[in-house]
């Protein structure tokens, strides 16, 4: 599960379970006022089945009511005068736990919608956004006493492109466009290079990242300057590596950069 905070450990669960406690004693209370109301307009013969009925046990009474069959001759009191190819509809009752439990879903419902709208109770943006600042806190107080990565230690993994990609949306897609077709800046995915300061691919990555383009400004030197930490110049270098060695070249024709500079010769 992503996060750790639970909604019952919540005030707003227990504030909204306590409301729902009292409004079904107050639903209950009003319940036998209209009851007591009734049973003063019946008849004495009514009357006393009305009695006898509440001499049968409070939990007997809620299983009949929902699951009892009625005999031929209750059925014939309950028969609404109108039906269909021999089907008869009976007048019967809901019983009163269904009632009930209709009442709490709809009262459930208005007041989790007042809180999803009005509140920060059991909103799904506002525990995303809480669980990635605690993500993000505990990634930076783990970069505080995890070894820094620089242009020696610094060593390419299948596993840090994806977290690379997203690196290069934030900081290089303005220039090398979308996959490192090239724009403003060159085309990643040739061969043809600018600036060739190290042996391999991976490394020459990194050592521009460090440092920027010596003849161009607008490469700045993203380590030097703050924007990203080594170990994020690692994962963009492997993104890198990976769309120049791993993936096909974008042409021109498919909407990629001319190529600019020389052809380079990597090591392995």
């Amino acid at each position: 599960m992503f996060g750790e905070t639970r909604y019952y450990t919540t005030l707003y669960f227990w504030g909204l379970l306590i409301i729902q406690i009292l409004l079904l004693l107050i639903s209950h209370a009003i319940g036998d006022l209209v009851e007591n109301a009734r049973f003063i307009n019946l008849s004495d013969e009514d009357k006393q089945t009305y009695l006898k009925s509440k001499g049968t046990p409070y939990w007997k009474r809620l299983w009949e009511s929902a699951f009892k069959k009625q005999t031929p001759s209750e059925e014939k009191s309950l028969l609404i005068d109108h039906g269909f190819d021999g089907i008869t509809e009976l007048d019967n009752a809901l019983p009163k736990w269904w009632i009930g439990l209709f009442y709490v879903t709809i009262i459930y419902c208005l007041a989790y919608l007042i809180a999803f709208t009005f509140t920060d109770y059991a909103h799904p943006d506002v525990e995303y956004l809480e669980e990635s600042r605690i993500q993000i806190a505990s990634i930076k107080e783990y970069e505080k006493t995890a070894p820094s990565v620089d242009l020696e230690t610094a060593v390419y993994s299948q596993d840090n492109i994806i977290e690379g990609e997203q690196i290069f949306k934030t900081n290089c897609i303005s220039c090398h466009s979308d996959n490192g077709k090239g724009g403003i800046g060159p085309n990643l995915t040739d061969n043809k290079w600018i600036n060739i300061k190290q042996k391999t691919l991976f490394r020459n990555v990194f050592w521009m990242l460090e440092n920027g383009s010596p003849n161009n400004p607008t490469m700045r030197p993203f380590i030097k300057d703050g924007i990203i930490t080594g170990r994020d110049a690692e994962k963009l270098a492997a993104y890198i590596y990976h769309i120049n060695q791993e993936k096909s070249t974008i042409t021109v024709a498919e909407g990629g950069a001319a190529p600019q500079g020389t052809e380079a010769t990597w090591d392995e």
